[in-house]
Parts: C-alpha cells; structure tokens; sequence
C-alpha cells in the first residue's frame, strides 16, 4: 500500500501502534515494524534510562523504521527533544500537550513530527505550528481524553474537512473495516492502542487481555469528565465503577500501582486504560497476524464496496 503515510514514515502498511505508558517497549514495537507497521516507543512512564535501553533493544530485534512518543504532560526531562534525536529517531508523535512546544525544535533537527488532536480547534493549533501530519483521536479510544469528548465519526471527517496533512484516526480503530471507514473519513492511517494491548506479544498480563476478551461494547468508563486532571476511558473493573459512580477529583493518584495491574494482574489495583473497541476483540493474536488480517479486510471491504455500488 503507498499513500503519504507509507511514504513519510517508510512503512508497508500505514498501520501505528499507539504509544501506551509501560507497555509499547521493545517486544511490542519491534513486533508491529518487523510486520509492517509503525512500532512506537513510549515516554510517558518518565523512565528514559529504561526507554534509552528499549530504543536499543528495538535495533537488534527490527531493522524497520519505528518512533517515539512525547507525551508532554509527563515529560520530567527538559532535554526530552536532545534525548531523542541523539538517539536517533526519525518519528515522533507528540500528544497530551501544547503543540508549539517541541515542535519547531524536533523539525529543525530534521523529524517528522505528528500531533495527537481530539478537537478541530487542537488540529488548527497543530497546523500552525507545523506539524506534518495529525493523529485524530475519537473519545472512543483507552486513555487520557479530552474531557468534551468527540467521537471518530463525527471528529474526522470536520478536521479532514479543514486540513491537507496527512491524518492517523485513532480511537475504535480495530479491524480492516474500521480501517476502510477511517479511509473513508479523510484518514490515510490507523492507529491501534486496545488491539495491540491483547496482541500476543503485549508485555501485559494476561488477566488484563483475558479481561479485554470477555468485555462487552459497554464495559469501559469516561472517568474524570470535570477534572481536576484529564479525563480517560478505562475499562469497568470494581474500582473504576466506583470512581464513575462517585467522582472523588483527580484520579491521577490511582495510577501509583499501575504496574501491580499491568504486569502483576490485579485489576483493582489501578485503572486499565482501555478503549470501546474491547467489546470486538475475542482472541489474543500475534502482531502480525492482526496486521495481515486487517489489510486483507481492508482490501476486500473496499473492493466490496466499490463493486456493490459501482454505478451502472
């Protein structure tokens, strides 16, 4: 497949994995370049002696192109910028943060820089600051939200109606057909966070990905919608209903046994932050075989399509 995202980020297939905290290190990443895609190495866990090991790692187990993240609301470095171009990096998607901010210094050093944007007003913000591409991310999508959320459907098409860069849909992307529909949206990418999380080769427990399997299309929660701190959308576990049900503030302190749930399985010891699209997952794949299948659905979506309602 050739479109400007296979071609800026020298990739197969225009496929991103998103940059979870703790668990797109090298196994995953390495696992999404070696079958096409874009692996990304993560940031946010602030832990960059441990992320300057895995970008190292990810050179003995790919030679594919992959990326990093900045998510700048957890940036502890200020020498982030320096930190990732003397390693090297080509790709950087910066979220969670002012785009100005890294921007023009990671340009001059010669990235390719793309902006992760819930609002058309974040999107023109990135675009004048000059990215060179978006990642549109519906409220669908696990994680740290905007607290007004927007869905895919409705939050692509607007930003593709007012932007040329080159766009990544985020949030509900899960298969060929959601990738077709993204397509058809205005993006000419996806990016997959919830989907990766179960992949075989997630570093995560297995009581998570087991949870993931046998969730419905409602079992996750948009938990801090009035702050203080950013809203997210978590998977339903005892601990994140009670939160939902009754807000006590900034739930950013929950995340301070994040890894007892991540790597231990103990699902009430934080919040999962997982995405809606857990209700279509039913199987832990290998990386490859996820990205294989979506392209096939892909093309056989759009060739359905355009043969079932080629006009006569």
């Amino acid at each position: 497949m050739k479109n400007r995202i296979t071609e800026m980020l020298g990739v197969q297939y225009p496929i991103v994995q998103a940059p979870m905290g703790w668990i797109a290190r090298a196994p995953l990443a390495s696992a999404v370049s070696n079958a096409g895609g874009m692996g990304i190495i993560e940031t946010s866990s602030g832990a960059l002696d441990e992320v300057r090991e895995e970008i190292r790692k990810m050179r003995t187990l790919t030679d594919k192109p992959f990326g990093v993240n900045i998510a700048q609301a957890f940036v502890r470095d200020p020498g982030i910028v320096d930190f990732v171009v003397d390693e090297g990096i080509k790709f950087v998607t910066t979220s969670a943060g002012d785009p100005n901010r890294y921007c023009g210094p990671l340009k001059e050093a010669g990235l390719t820089v793309f902006h992760v944007v819930p609002t058309l007003d974040g999107a023109l913000k990135a675009i004048a600051a000059g990215v060179d591409g978006l990642v549109v991310e519906g409220a669908e999508g696990g994680g740290f939200k905007n607290p007004r959320d927007v869905a895919t459907m409705v939050l692509l098409p607007l930003i593709r109606s007012k932007v040329d860069v080159p766009i990544i849909a985020a949030g509900g992307m899960v298969c060929g057909r959601t990738m077709a529909a993204a397509f058809a949206l205005g993006a000419e990418g996806i990016q997959m966070g919830t989907r990766m999380v179960s992949a075989a080769e997630s570093p995560v427990h297995h009581n998570w990905k087991d949870a993931i399997l046998s969730a419905k299309e409602t079992d996750t929660v948009f938990l801090n919608r009035h702050g203080p701190g950013p809203a997210l959308r978590a998977l339903r576990t005892e601990k994140t209903t009670a939160l939902d049900l009754n807000p006590q503030g900034d739930v950013r302190p929950e995340f301070a046994n994040i890894r007892d749930l991540y790597f231990g399985g103990d699902l009430e010891a934080s919040i999962a932050l997982t995405g809606q699209v857990a209700g279509r997952i039913d199987a832990v794949k290998p990386v490859r075989q996820i990205i294989d299948e979506t392209i096939a659905e892909f093309d056989a979506v759009m060739a359905q399509l355009g043969h079932q309602y080629r006009a006569n």
